[in-house]
């Protein structure tokens, strides 16, 4: 009990929001929406048997919040093999930094950003020679 089962990004443009998470993770989208009444699509994060969790991009409920406000809800981490290459996929899709990548020693590199709905996610690369 009590292990986090899925997860669920809010969106202003839903169809944006997939585009950027497709481009920088590589995750891929099924429709649900009829499930939920509204734009929601199903996000697979990786295959069967991985570590993680799947989740979904839904519409949002209210307007977008303004970068450098204060943030509501969870931040999601998502972990990469090599922080730098995903900072610059993040930037081509039009994502900013919320938070520059920042060692944390003897462990790894984390850093923060804004997708295009204004949503702060980690990235986090395991490195023990981070410092």
């Amino acid at each position: 009990m009590g292990r986090v089962l899925h997860f669920e990004i809010h969106a202003e443009d839903v169809q944006r929001a997939v585009r950027f998470y497709e481009e920088v993770f590589g995750w891929t989208f099924e429709d649900w929406s009829e499930y939920s009444g509204m734009p929601y699509m199903g996000a697979i994060t990786g295959e069967e048997g991985e570590p993680g969790i799947n989740g979904a991009i839904m519409q949002r409920q209210s307007p977008n919040m303004d970068v450098g406000g204060p943030l509501a809800g969870a931040v999601l981490t998502i972990g990469t093999d090599d922080f730098d290459a995903t900072a610059a996929k993040i930037a081509a899709a039009g994502g900013t930094v919320a938070m520059p990548k920042t060692a944390l020693p003897g462990m790894a590199w984390q850093g923060y950003f804004h997708d295009t709905e204004n949503n702060v996610f980690g990235v986090h690369q395991a490195d023990p020679d981070a410092r």
